[in-house]
C-alpha cells in the first residue's frame, strides 16, 4: 500500500465529514487507507463514520488520550509505505497527495514534507513553514518579532528545506516515523509536531516545504481556547526545551519567564472577545444546483444567487458571502479562489459533495461554523 491518511478526530463531526470526502477525491488511483481514531466524541462523529464511510478504518478510543498515543495508535496499524497526520478541521485539494508524492520521491533524504496551509479566510498560515522554536525566537515571536520563529526565507509559493511541520499536515515515509519513535507521548495536545520535527533532522533528515499544493485548515476548530489550552500549549513548549537544550539556569529561568509573559499576553486577547465581522453586502452560490439554491435560501437570511465560477474572472468579487458547492467545483479551484479575494470583505463557505450543510469560519485561529439546510 501507497499511503495511510491517519485523522485524529474529536468533537467536529461536520468536519471530519469534509476532510474525509475531500481526501477520498485527492487519493484517486493511489492505493492508500483512511484511518480516523476518535479520541471518545460526544457527538455523533463515530457513528457518521460507520454511517458513511464503511471502508475507512476506525479506532474509537474510550477516553481523550490525546494527540500523540492516538497517532501513535494509528500508524501501529498503518500499512502505507508513506504517511499523512491529516487534522480533522482540514480538506484537501485534489492534486495534493500527487504533488507530495512527486516531490517525495525526488527527495532521497526526506524527512517530513509540509504544504501551503490556508485558513477559512483565504489567508496564508505562517506556521505551515517554521524554523526552530529556540528561546531566544520564542521569545522575540511574543514581542512580535517573526523572522526568526518562521520560515520566513521561503515565500509563501516557493519551496525549500525547514526546520519544523505544523501537525494538522505531515507527509513523511512511515519508515521515518517508526525510526524515530512516532510523537512523544509526554505530550498531550500541543508541541508534539516541533518534536517530532526536531528528531527527524537529529536523525539525519530534511524537513521540506512546498507551496504547490494546498490545504484549507479551520485553524482552531478542533480546539477551545481557554485555560486548559493555554497550559497545555506553554506547558508542551516548557517540555520540549527541557527535552532538547541543555539544561542551565539562565535558560530556566528565561523560559519559565516567556512561557508566564506568553500565557498573560493570550489569556487577555482571548478575554476581549471575537471580532466582530461585517454582514456581507450580498450572497452568492457557486452551483448548478437550483434544488440546493432554493433549500440553502430557506436558511440563509440574505437573498441568494446562484452564479457559475466565470464570475471570479474579473476580480470584481468584494464584500459577498460565497458559498462554494464542491460538487460543482473542485477544492483546488475553491482554494485558489479563497486566495485571490481574501482581505476584501468576503466571506467564504464550502458545501461538500452531497452533504446538507455548509462550513466556514472567519477568523485565523476561532471556531468554525456549520450551518444545516434540506
Amino acid at each position: 500500500m501507497k499511503l495511510s491518511v491517519v485523522i485524529l478526530n474529536y468533537n467536529v463531526s461536520y468536519f471530519l465529514k469534509q476532510c474525509i470526502i475531500s481526501v477520498q477525491r485527492a487519493i484517486g488511483n493511489i492505493e492508500a487507507e483512511i484511518i480516523v481514531i476518535d479520541n471518545a466524541s460526544a457527538d455523533d462523529s463515530c457513528a457518521m463514520v460507520k454511517r458513511d464511510f464503511p471502508d475507512v478504518l476506525l479506532i474509537e478510543n474510550k477516553e481523550n488520550v490525546g494527540f500523540s498515543k492516538a497517532n501513535n495508535q494509528a500508524v501501529a496499524v498503518a500499512k502505507g509505505e508513506y504517511l499523512c497526520i491529516l487534522n480533522p478541521d482540514t480538506a484537501v485539494a485534489e492534486d495534493t497527495f500527487l504533488k507530495c508524492f512527486n516531490k517525495a520521491e525526488k527527495l532521497p533524504n526526506l524527512g517530513a514534507l509540509a504544504i501551503y496551509l490556508l485558513d477559512g479566510t483565504g489567508n496564508f498560515l505562517p506556521e505551515s513553514k517554521r524554523n526552530l522554536p529556540t528561546p531566544t525566537a520564542s521569545l522575540l515571536k511574543l514581542m512580535g518579532f517573526t523572522k526568526k520563529y518562521y520560515a520566513a526565507h521561503i515565500s509563501e509559493e516557493e519551496e525549500g528545506e525547514i526546520a519544523v511541520l505544523v501537525g494538522a499536515f505531515m507527509f513523511l515515509k512511515r519508515s521515518v516515523y517508526k525510526e524515530v519513535h512516532g510523537f512523544d507521548e509526554d505530550y498531550f495536545m500541543y508541541g508534539e509536531d516541533i518534536d517530532l520535527s526536531y528528531k527527524i533532522t537529529q536523525a539525519g533528515y530534511q524537513n521540506y516545504y512546498i507551496g504547490s499544493t494546498e490545504t484549507l485548515h479551520y485553524k482552531g476548530e478542533s480546539t477551545q481556547k481557554d485555560a486548559v489550552y493555554l497550559e497545555r500549549f506553554y506547558g508542551a513548549m516548557q517540555i520540549f526545551y527541557k527535552k532538547h537544550f541543555k539544561k542551565n539556569v539562565l535558560l530556566d529561568v528565561s523560559v519559565k519567564a516567556g512561557v508566564g509573559l506568553a500565557k498573560l499576553l493570550k489569556t487577555k486577547n482571548i478575554s476581549k472577545g471575537k471580532k466582530i465581522n461585517k454582514k456581507p453586502l450580498e450572497a452568492i452560490v457557486v452551483t448548478d444546483s437550483f434544488s440546493m439554491l432554493k433549500e440553502l435560501s430557506d436558511v440563509i437570511e440574505q437573498p441568494l444567487k446562484s452564479v457559475s465560477k466565470s464570475v471570479f474572472q474579473d476580480g470584481s468579487v468584494w464584500n459577498t458571502l460565497v458559498i462554494f458547492d464542491a460538487a460543482y467545483i473542485p477544492y483546488t479551484q475553491i482554494f485558489q479562489v479563497m486566495r485571490r479575494y481574501k482581505n476584501k470583505g468576503n466571506q467564504f463557505r464550502i458545501r461538500p459533495p452531497g452533504c446538507n450543510f455548509i462550513v466556514g469560519s472567519d477568523e485565523s485561529d476561532d471556531k468554525g461554523g456549520v450551518v444545516l439546510f434540506g
